[in-house]
């Protein structure tokens, strides 16, 4: 299993959540607590938003803990939204195209978790992806097979909808390969305005996934963080990361979660055929 955060907010450093606090997620992908795969090392990855027109993205093979240019470029790129992936794989090749989070125009797509059996309906599910946005599959992950569904099946105009259909669509085509319970996934996906994150498994033992409370509450416990996050700043992340592991909740299994700007709403998730 993988592990993966994302972060909304006022623009901070990179490396102020990805260095500089307690057990975060670089050293989860050393030693996590809360994963059936305690080190992450398959490679990592991590996309912001700035002032270009696209997110950018940087992604590499090596482990996160080892790669100084991650620690260099973290202590300079500020962004009010990221996100960051360090990669433990089942079955897919350890490449660089492996690697989260996958792109498309202005969206960003992390997951942890597995599509079962995949090999079995790997074509089935290849050949489900619009022709438009085939090209753009460059490795070899059930994740990006994921992602691509997903916008096949309108992530860009809904994605609440796009990801429900998604899940959906691999269930229903598993069944039809004798696969009864195929999908465990929590999965990040934004726009750069827009965050949402899903936690859901076909028997209902999803991933660990938790989210921040509000920031007033945070701050209750650490009157400096206002300052630093600004007060509409939230965190989703696979394992809490900090000195106070009391600010996070814990997403309920099967649930979608949507943050943006002061808004930030819990609704059930259903997959949909």
């Amino acid at each position: 299993m993988c592990r993966w955060m994302a972060y909304t907010g006022q623009a901070i450093l990179l490396e102020d959540l990805l260095f500089k606090a307690k057990h975060n997620l670089i050293d989860q992908s050393m030693c996590s607590r809360s994963a059936e795969t305690p080190t992450n090392g398959d490679g990592f990855g991590v996309g912001w938003y700035a002032e270009a027109k696209y997110p950018g993205i940087f992604r590499s093979i090596r482990p996160a803990w080892n790669d100084f240019n991650l620690r260099d470029i973290a202590a300079h790129i500020r962004s009010p939204l990221f996100v960051a992936h360090v990669r433990a794989t089942s079955q897919a090749t350890v490449q660089e195209t492996n690697c989260h989070p996958f792109r498309y125009k202005s969206w960003l797509f992390v997951h942890n978790g597995e599509i079962f059996e995949v090999e079995k309906m790997r074509r089935d599910l290849l050949m489900a992806v619009d022709p438009a946005l085939f090209p753009n599959i460059l490795g070899t992950t059930d994740s990006e097979i994921m992602f691509f569904l997903a916008l096949t099946f309108g992530l860009e105009h809904d994605p609440p909808l796009g990801l429900a259909r998604m899940a959906g669509f691999v269930e229903a085509t598993a069944r039809k390969h004798g696969i009864e319970e195929s999908l465990w996934m929590t999965v990040g996906v934004t726009n750069g305005k827009d965050l949402y994150a899903v936690r859901y498994a076909s028997d209902g033992d999803a991933p660990t996934l938790y989210h921040s409370k509000d920031i007033e509450a945070v701050c209750h416990l650490n009157p400096d963080l206002r300052e630093r996050f600004g007060t509409d700043a939230r965190a989703i992340v696979s394992e809490p990361i900090g000195i106070f592991p009391e600010i996070w909740h814990l997403v309920p299994q099967n649930s979608t979660v949507h943050a943006r700007d002061a808004c930030f709403k819990i609704s059930p998730f259903r997959p949909l055929p």
